[in-house]
């Protein structure tokens, strides 16, 4: 919960924290990338683990205001969140 924590600190505006959304529409990871724009957001590495885990966690967040966001995918929550924080510090430092 720090890492939640410290994201929702950073940011601005909103955060939100989807885990394994595909599975409400009775799809598989694969699935749910191949018919979203989703794909420019995740590395082919990523991506392969999580259809091996099926396993779909994706962090959305506005560090500036509500039009610009960030999405970060993952298999494991807590590497997701990394990514994110490095990208709001990296991004807009305080």
């Amino acid at each position: 919960m720090d890492k939640l924590t410290r994201l929702i600190k950073l940011c601005k505006c909103g955060v939100q924290l989807y885990v394994n959304e595909h599975r409400n529409y009775y799809q598989t990871v694969g699935q749910q990338f191949d018919e979203t724009d989703k794909l420019e957001d995740v590395t082919l590495e990523v991506l392969d683990e999580m259809k091996k885990r099926d396993i779909m966690i994706e962090v959305h967040f506005y560090p500036e205001t509500p039009v610009g966001f960030y999405r970060v995918y993952h298999y494991d929550l807590e590497s997701a969140l990394d990514e994110a924080i490095k990208i709001v510090e990296r991004e807009y430092p305080e």
